[in-house]
């Protein structure tokens, strides 16, 4: 995920991220060398996995703030039915739809755009939602504001900040997982009423 609001273009030779589980278990894929950008780890993202393995299958997930792909990408290897990857930067977002090709991923959609630009255009309820923006840019309470009515009832939402960042979440959510590692605070909240609207 981006660490830093500049997502200065790069001529480095592409980075690499492994996926760690599901079907496409151990294969290694390229994504963008965007400043500041770089995937969740390996560590964090075998602890977020084991947390959500049994609401992924089937469940249609939206990895806002993509970045590499990481989170979304581990959600398709596990079973999900689709996810939706909304990035600002054209570079990391042609990248992760050429990654997606690599593996025929067809429940896969990259959207080029901010991540409030989409949520306000309504559309499908999402079961599980992944927010890692970068660091810099603070952008998490806008993004959990944006999320009414885009959430299925009982919806993950898995929110990644740094150690000491305060999260005020909806009066309905219930903070279900949190874990500290390094200077990263890990959280994942339950929605627990419908919020989604007629679109």
């Amino acid at each position: 995920m981006a660490r830093s609001s500049s997502r200065k273009q790069s001529t480095q030779p592409l980075s690499q991220l492994r996926i760690i589980g599901g079907q496409w278990r151990g294969r290694k894929l390229q994504f963008a060398p965007v400043e500041g950008l770089r995937p969740t780890g390996d560590r964090l993202r075998e602890t977020l996995f084991n947390w959500l393995q049994f609401h992924l299958p089937g469940a249609q997930c939206l990895d806002l703030f993509a970045g590499s792909g990481a989170l979304g990408l581990e959600s398709l290897s596990r079973g999900a039915a689709s996810v939706d990857f909304v990035e600002l930067n054209p570079q990391a977002a042609r990248t992760l739809n050429q990654q997606l090709q690599l593996l025929e991923a067809t429940d896969g959609e990259v959207h080029n755009c901010r991540a409030a630009d989409f949520l306000v255009g309504g559309g499908k309820p999402y079961d599980i939602v992944f927010i890692d923006p970068p660091f810099a840019d603070d952008l998490w309470q806008e993004s959990l504001g944006a999320l009414t009515g885009r959430l299925s009832e009982g919806a993950l939402i898995y929110i990644e900040t740094p150690r000491d960042t305060v999260i005020s979440a909806a009066n309905d959510w219930s903070l279900i997982k949190e874990k500290r590692a390094g200077q990263v605070c890990m959280r994942l909240f339950r929605n627990n009423s419908d919020t989604t609207t007629e679109h």
